[in-house]
């Protein structure tokens, strides 16, 4: 089963706790155990699973990706959107999270993020469940 799921980001650089989008997905798909990979079909956007328990991590994860990874530091990519590039390539297009007993087996405080770093703009993510 493979599903498109629509993102809608409204800031230049943000996290957005996508995990109950995904678990929806597993949940319509009636796999009980397999596993669901989550895509992200753009060359400034990423995935990553984190802490979703305090905003806080998101916010810090951010601001010090930022600081590695600055907006404006002499890039030659004439779009402008270099750091953002850069960004994606570190956190990745992908994960896969185990599925058991229809459910994804995440950690007590882990949660699965769309990463923007070119936004704000619709964006995809595509989620694939095997059994």
């Amino acid at each position: 089963m493979l599903e498109r799921l629509s993102v809608r980001t409204s800031a230049r650089t943000t996290m957005i706790d996508i995990t109950s989008k995904i678990q929806q997905v597993v949940e319509r798909s009636g796999v009980k155990s397999g596993i669901c990979t989550v895509f992200v079909p753009h060359t400034t956007a990423g995935i990553t699973i984190n802490e979703n328990a305090d905003p806080d991590v998101a916010s810090d994860i951010l601001m010090e990706i930022n600081k590695i990874v600055p907006f404006e530091d002499g890039y030659l990519h004439g779009e402008g959107n270099s750091a953002a590039h850069i960004k994606a390539s570190m956190f990745g297009f992908s994960q896969q999270i185990i599925i058991e007993n229809s459910r994804l087996l995440l950690g007590t405080w882990q949660g699965i993020y769309f990463c923007e770093f070119d936004g704000p703009r619709n964006r995809e993510v595509y989620v694939k469940i095997t059994s």
